[in-house]
């Protein structure tokens, strides 16, 4: 049997079986807005652990990691420092979230942020800008998922098709079975990704080189480029490297996918547990990528699409069998983001905009429809810039993460009592001045002094935040109490 068979069966298999997972999560489920968005406040260690995990290592760490490795060398190793600071997020800000999240009932995000700033249009602000920057990690996995079927069936199927079919799956379990689905899914996906990467890895390193120390030695004599800083192309300078750590680690917390993840967890012990043992996985994976991207420089130079260099050797190098396995695990890698991120954006839009101010006095049934419809438009909105914009899988999700990031000064004025907090308008004024700081650091004038422009973003975000705070009318003493006093309670007991 031919190579393309035996990978895009494998695939269609994979495919096939988390649309049966969908399946038995929609038998479980109750009609509850919580249980389809939240799974009802119950995930515990193991599951939220590999829904974390599957969730923030995606398309990117899978296929865009080797291909930066492929491109600009061994400062992409930056991944280290990004990783192990979601950990320390996690456990510092996860148990705020969630006892919040527990006290309160909040859902979104902006559920949080709204009431804590006492204003609707901090409302309307965070979930615009959670939605918007979220879709780009939308775009980043359908090109995933295209690139993946693309080459598994040697251009037989093309990305597009490829894309539409692997986003189709994705939005009917998640439409099927809501959250529920999704997290049991990811524990599939955690698995699979994570043990793919390392057996197709070191497969091509031996395969190739004869092991991983003769890989290090043949890049080290025909691309020493690769292994020093700032790499060939004068990308990993300092600021970059500060920037991507801090879009990329902050960043990606702040998008609501990863948020809400913290208010489905059945205690805040489950959380700071989360944040000790994620970076174990989150940063092993990047020592296959390293071997796949700059073994990929030697093996196979001039790759048009570098992206694709972990499929293209699979396919030149590799038994069938196997590299159907490991791109099965290359396309768990990009729908458990994938899904997540739907699901995410969808939960906002019904929560923030529909439930609020077109429908608030609609039954739960009507609600989990709604949600489901929006996930259908959702797929329409990533499946076009998918296949209409194309750039580096990395670059796109640093973009993402940088619009994020732009939350940073709201929450942690909520999440830590203080003698001052930012005021509403503070919020709003700030979040305004970094968004366009943004644009014009990253389109105007790209990373002015070699610093990326989410860091200066947020940089004049906070500035602009705490001065136009400093004369403003903050929270009332009463939500202080409640919402601070609440974070007191539990983070440092009564």
């Amino acid at each position: 049997m031919e190579a393309w068979v035996v990978a895009t069966s494998l695939i269609f298999l994979y495919l096939l079986a988390t649309i049966v997972l969908g399946v038995v999560a929609n038998k479980r489920m109750t009609v509850d807005m919580e249980d389809f968005l939240l799974y009802g406040r119950k995930a515990g260690f193991i599951v939220l652990y590999l829904t974390v995990v599957a969730t923030f290592h995606s398309a990117f760490a899978f296929l865009g990691s080797g291909g930066f490795f492929y491109t600009h060398g061994i400062g992409f190793w930056a991944a280290g420092t990004w990783t192990l600071l979601v950990g320390a997020i996690t456990y510092v800000l996860g148990p705020r979230i969630w006892a919040l999240g527990k006290a309160f009932g909040y859902i979104t995000p902006a559920d949080m942020l709204a009431d804590f700033y006492e204003s609707e249009a901090v409302r309307v602000v965070v979930a615009i800008v959670s939605v918007v920057f979220t879709i780009l990690y939308i775009q980043v996995q359908a090109q995933g998922l295209g690139y993946i079927i693309n080459v598994a069936s040697g251009d037989r199927i093309s990305f597009e098709l490829g894309t539409l079919i692997l986003l189709v799956v994705a939005a009917a379990y998640l439409m099927a079975g809501g959250l529920r689905a999704v997290y049991w899914t990811d524990v599939i996906q955690g698995v699979w990704m994570y043990v793919a990467v390392w057996v197709g890895a070191m497969y091509l390193a031996y395969e190739l080189f004869g092991g991983p120390l003769e890989l290090w030695r043949q890049v080290q004599a025909q691309r020493p480029d690769l292994l020093g800083l700032p790499g060939p192309r004068g990308f990993f300078t300092p600021g970059m490297w500060i920037g991507m750590t801090i879009t990329l680690s902050f960043g990606i917390i702040f998008q609501p996918h990863m948020m809400i993840r913290y208010y489905t967890a059945v205690d805040a012990r489950t959380l700071k547990i989360l944040g000790a043992t994620t970076p174990i996985y989150l940063m092993t994976l990047y020592i296959p990528a390293a071997l796949v991207g700059l073994g990929g420089a030697v093996a196979m130079p001039g790759l048009d699409i570098p992206d694709q260099i972990f499929p293209e050797l699979l396919f030149a190098h590799a038994p069938p069998v196997l590299t159907g396995v490991i791109l099965a695990g290359a396309t768990a890698a990009a729908m458990s983001t994938l899904d997540s991120i739907l699901h995410a954006n969808m939960t906002v839009l019904t929560r923030d905009v529909y439930q609020r101010y077109i429908a608030p006095d609609r039954d739960q049934a009507h609600y989990v429809l709604i949600g489901r419809l929006l996930v259908g438009a959702l797929l329409v909105v990533g499946y076009v810039l998918s296949v209409r914009t194309f750039d580096f899988l990395v670059v796109l999700v640093t973009l993402s993460g940088a619009g994020a990031l732009q939350l940073m000064p709201a929450i942690v004025s909520c999440l830590f009592p203080g003698p001052r907090t930012l005021t509403r308008a503070g919020v709003l004024a700030g979040l305004f001045a970094g968004l366009v700081t943004l644009y014009v650091t990253l389109v105007v004038v790209a990373h002015p002094l070699g610093m990326h422009g989410g860091i200066w973003s947020l940089i004049v975000n906070t500035v602009v935040a705490i001065a136009v705070s400093a004369g403003t009318p903050g929270p009332s003493d009463a939500t202080l109490e409640r919402i601070h006093g609440e974070v007191e309670r539990q983070v440092y007991g009564p």
